[in-house]
């Protein structure tokens, strides 16, 4: 095999989404992908392209963004070496956690089986947790949002919760997981699927807020979903209280020796 070439890496990351406008680089603004390509481009003398597993909207974080990239490290640069080097050049709001070597062929976005995604809902106001809750003034049914959320899983077009003109080639997701938990003075929506639409969590909890109001009923959720409509749904809930929370492959990606691997 000849070991001069470059190889691919799953490369795991989290940031703080505040000052970003989203995963994606973008042509106003500064994206998190721009940020970590640049100190790739510090560290390895040349452009490098990452891929993330999926875009984040600006103001929105991650606790752990998946990307793939293609690297050639010398006897000099040890996978850990990059990674402390990387954090060195990095900005205090993005952390490499992780770098690990995976199939050739192994794609960050079409090959993630599931993501999942967690909202933090705050009732009582905290100066130190404003910038990664959404701080709610006022009364919640919490059982009525619990049940709503369970009817998620019972569908699976979800064109009522995707950003009108968004480019989705598709509205079908297969959600596995929505719930709503109570924390300590809060509660935490989770929700996992295949895949996601743009703006689709954010519009769902705006949803679950609205029923948990009463301006909504929990049988409303089902309306809204058959309805294929962003404006039968509720509004879209604020950036800063969400999160990529973790992000799903199948185990067979890092095995290196399979028979499909490639290799020289």
């Amino acid at each position: 095999m000849n070991s001069n070439r470059k190889k691919r890496y799953f490369i795991e990351c989290s940031y703080d989404g505040t000052r970003y406008n989203g995963w994606q680089t973008q042509p106003n603004g500064i994206g998190v992908q721009q940020v970590i390509e640049s100190a790739l481009k510090t560290l390895f003398r040349e452009s490098i392209a990452i891929t993330g597993s999926g875009r984040t909207d600006a103001g929105v974080h991650a606790n752990q963004q998946i990307a793939h990239v293609d690297l050639m490290l010398t006897k000099d640069m040890s996978l850990e070496t990059c990674r402390y080097k990387l954090n060195s050049i990095l900005p205090s709001d993005i952390a490499i956690h992780s770098i690990n070597e995976v199939k050739p062929n192994a794609h960050a976005r079409f090959d993630a089986i599931r993501r999942t995604y967690k909202y933090y809902i705050l009732f009582k106001k905290d100066p130190f947790l404003r910038r990664y809750h959404y701080y709610f003034k006022g009364q919640l049914y919490i059982q009525s949002m619990q049940a709503a959320a369970e009817i998620i899983t019972a569908y699976q077009d979800f064109s009522s919760f995707c950003k009108s003109h968004a480019a989705s080639q598709t509205p079908f997701c297969r959600v596995e997981k929505s719930e709503i938990v109570t924390s300590d003075d809060g509660i935490v929506y989770t929700v996992t699927s295949d895949r996601f639409l743009r703006n689709m969590v954010r519009a769902i909890v705006g949803t679950l807020i609205e029923i948990g109001k009463g301006d909504l009923s929990v049988e409303d959720m089902h309306r809204i979903i058959k309805e294929k409509d962003r404006k039968a749904a509720g509004f879209s809930a604020p950036a800063h209280g969400l999160f990529l929370y973790k992000v799903d492959y199948p185990d067979g990606i890092y095995d290196l020796h399979s028979p499909d691997d490639i290799s020289d």
